[in-house]
């Protein structure tokens, strides 16, 4: 690679004056742009050398690679005379240049409380959604599984008390959520919770009479913005009193006067008064979605896509929560937001397939083939950042197969009764009752995406999207060029494989999984991820080690039979500068399969609040006609990971 001139590339691009700052992590230049809309994105996917771009929490970012990133970034600094800034430094100017939205700011918040507890729903949800299927007669004959098999009684019992509890406890789950989120203790937010929901509260019928006043016995089971008031006031309370108490006695005196306090004001104000909010919040949903039917469910389907690109989904699980509740009390049909999701999703999918088999550009090929697959089962921005908006005409025929999947949904009362994968996976969220009509309103929302984008992209964006920036070949070029690939397939039979071992034991997953768009969409190369159960980390392969961060988050290394073998620790964890990690090599070091690499401390990089997967990336994919990760879930260092595949 001419670092030299992708860096010049990279300059043009985005423009000399529009740079703001710069920073690189392992594998990406992270830059913070004055106006992202100038940015000339033809000319960065037209360059073979950057392998992607995104943008993310107002960072523009681009991939180049492990070993060749660092360099790029040198020259990037010599031709413009930026500061040299770390990713952490590079955050805060990111958050500097951006202008404070109040709206996002609070979304962000809920985001921040809900989506940590959302495995706590899906688990719940779909253990109801499994007694559903035992107790629901009509599924499978005129009467129950349970009435048929009374022998299975006893497991649906303790299934419905297990899928009972995350709903009933709500507001411990959403004490200690918010707790962390406010900067209050957590054990003391999940107290709040289990004060609202303790059985000894006689409830609403009954009274405290305390010096006079009469206050409700109410339990908050099954509420969620009660226990989100009671905790905010909590953290408030907590921070004071740490401040204002002489150090002597904070640690005994600052737990109880918070707990004190906040109960009380929970059941005589807080309580009453934001039960009745939330009440009427559900109510009102559920009347729309009642009132609206199929059209309104039309109109959602059409927007939601949009909706994504802003971010304001991120508050759609704390309105998923609470409809969850109260389907799980028995007092509403389930959730539709999801259904919608589901629909939305698949669309956006189908959208990226079309342009697959649309466009002859083999980059394009790749990005569109693995982020179609990612939208499928339920991540759509690889789909949405790199393909479809990229286009623009998929995006939009996606929204009108959605919006025509999600109306036929909503006309057959399809619902959901818990959280999960919104994408071809959702049928085992579904209520199930709903599941045919389901997977009949997924069918619709592929279809239709798939047929648009095609057919309109035939049409009218043949020089765009159907052929390669260039000369465009012939059909009789195309097929001389199979011929001859055929003949030299057939003259070298000889297939030269090698084995990647897993750097980590762990539990091993597709890296289309990973939650990191770099990763995910396999810009960076085929591979497979781990999630450790260890903290050291060994070489996957003989051979020289490439690449040796001062971070010690990530290794390079080409191995002695050819392969460029990448590992990543953890996601963004470049921001810990080093701390919690060790490294036992150096660049340019020989290493055997097996040796020791160094060490990263898992509960260390989880307080930060990072994710600890581990990437092994092949970067040097293109090279082989194959790279796939070996089957089997549970592997020690050492195991069979990753087999590549020489022509």
């Amino acid at each position: 690679m001419d670092h030299k001139k992708v860096a010049e590339t990279v300059i043009e691009a985005v423009g000399r004056d529009n740079l703001v700052a710069a920073a690189h992590c392992a594998t990406r230049l992270r830059l913070v742009l004055k106006d992202d809309s100038k940015v000339n994105m033809k000319m960065l996917d037209s360059d073979p050398d950057i392998k992607g771009t995104f943008k993310t929490n107002g960072q523009f970012q681009i991939i180049i690679g492990p070993g060749d990133v660092n360099n790029v970034y040198d020259e990037l600094i010599k031709m413009t005379g930026l500061s040299e800034l770390s990713t952490d430094d590079l955050k805060q100017v990111a958050q500097k240049n951006q202008k404070f939205n109040p709206v996002m700011a609070f979304i962000k918040l809920l985001s921040d409380i809900f989506v940590p507890i959302i495995p706590a729903l899906v688990a719940g949800g779909l253990l109801m959604a499994l007694n559903n299927f035992l107790t629901s007669p009509g599924l499978f004959g005129a009467k129950s599984v349970v009435q048929m098999a009374p022998n299975v009684k006893g497991l649906s019992e303790i299934i419905q008390v297990m899928s009972a509890a995350p709903f009933i406890f709500m507001p411990i789950l959403v004490g200690m959520s918010a707790a962390k989120r406010f900067g209050a203790n957590q054990f003391l937010g999940a107290t709040i919770g289990m004060i609202m929901t303790t059985p000894a509260l006689g409830g609403a019928g009954k009274f405290w009479d305390i010096f006079g006043l009469h206050v409700s016995q109410t339990n908050y089971q099954y509420q969620v913005i009660p226990v989100l008031v009671a905790v905010w006031l909590l953290a408030f309370l907590e921070k004071r009193f740490y401040k204002w108490l002489p150090s002597a006695v904070d640690f005994t005196f600052t737990p109880l006067l918070s707990i004190m306090i906040t109960g009380f004001l929970t059941f005589t104000i807080i309580g009453p008064v934001f039960k009745g909010v939330s009440d009427a919040i559900t109510a009102a949903i559920v009347w729309l979605y009642n009132t609206t039917g199929a059209f309104g469910m039309g109109i959602f389907g059409l927007s939601y896509s949009a909706i994504v690109t802003t971010g304001l989904h991120q508050s759609f699980p704390a309105v998923e929560t609470q409809l969850l509740a109260e389907y799980a009390r028995g007092r509403g049909s389930g959730d539709f937001i999801f259904v919608t999701a589901c629909m939305a999703n698949v669309a956006q999918g189908a959208a990226t397939f079309a342009i697959y088999f649309l466009t002859k550009n083999e980059k394009v090929k790749g990005l569109a083939s693995s982020s179609g697959v990612s939208a499928l089962l339920g991540i759509t921005e690889p789909a949405l950042f790199g393909v479809n908006l990229k286009y623009k005409f998929p995006f939009f025929c996606a929204l009108i197969g959605a919006g025509v999947g999600a109306a036929f949904a909503g006309l057959m009362h399809v619902t959901a009764a818990a959280l999960g994968s919104a994408g071809f996976l959702g049928f085992l969220s579904m209520v199930p009752k709903s599941i045919p009509m389901w997977a009949l309103s997924v069918a619709i929302s592929f279809i239709v995406a798939f047929v648009l984008t095609f057919v309109y992209g035939k049409r009218h964006f043949k020089e765009d999207v159907v052929e390669e920036s260039g000369t465009v070949e012939s059909a009789g070029d195309q097929v001389a060029q199979q011929e001859k690939a055929e003949q030299i397939i057939k003259e070298d039979k000889e297939l030269h494989d090698e084995v990647i071992a897993a750097p980590v034991s762990g539990k091993a997953e597709s890296l289309k999984d990973v939650k990191d768009p770099v990763f995910s969409t396999e810009a960076m190369g085929k591979g497979a991820a781990m999630v450790p159960s260890e903290g050291t980390i060994y070489s996957p392969v003989t051979g020289e080690i490439t690449v040796a961060y001062e971070t010690k988050h990530a290794y390079g290394i080409k191995s002695d039979e050819g392969a460029e073998v990448l590992i990543h620790i953890g996601i963004d964890t470049v921001n810990m500068k080093g701390e919690g990690f060790t490294s036992d090599v150096t660049q340019g070091q020989h290493v055997e399969k097996g040796e020791k690499l160094g060490t990263v401390d898992l509960d260390a990089v989880k307080k930060a609040g990072y994710d600890t997967t581990v990437m092994t990336v092949i970067t040097n994919t293109a090279s082989y006609a194959n790279v796939q990760r070996i089957d089997g879930v549970d592997k020690k260092h050492g195991d069979d990971l990753i087999a590549v595949t020489k022509r």
